[in-house]
């Protein structure tokens, strides 16, 4: 399920980018951005880092070094373990931009 970005009004002046999945829930807000042109290039990043990075775990339990790459999920089964898209976006990247070329 695709998600998509809004730009939206920051509270204190400029720019916020809010990442929602694809029914509209929100994951994430970023940054406050100076100018539209700005918040546009942190989606830009955003997508980069979705599709390459590693997670780092900072809990209170957590590893004290990054953690990754993470398991993939087989799509044919109901979040089974297996081959699939890679939680952390990489295949889904992979993908949008395996369609971008067609």
């Amino acid at each position: 399920m695709a998600g998509y970005f809004e730009l939206v009004d920051a509270p204190d002046g400029g720019y916020r980018i809010r990442m929602l999945d694809g029914a509209g829930a929100l994951m994430a807000v970023t940054v406050t951005y100076p100018t539209k042109r700005a918040a546009v290039a942190g989606v830009a990043q955003a997508r980069e880092i979705a599709g390459t990075g590693l997670i780092r775990d900072r809990s209170a339990g957590g590893q004290s070094v990054p953690v990754g790459p993470l398991a993939r999920v087989n799509r044919r089964t109901a979040g089974g373990a297996g081959r699939g898209a890679s939680l952390s976006g990489g295949a889904l990247a992979a993908g949008k931009r395996a369609r971008a070329h067609h």
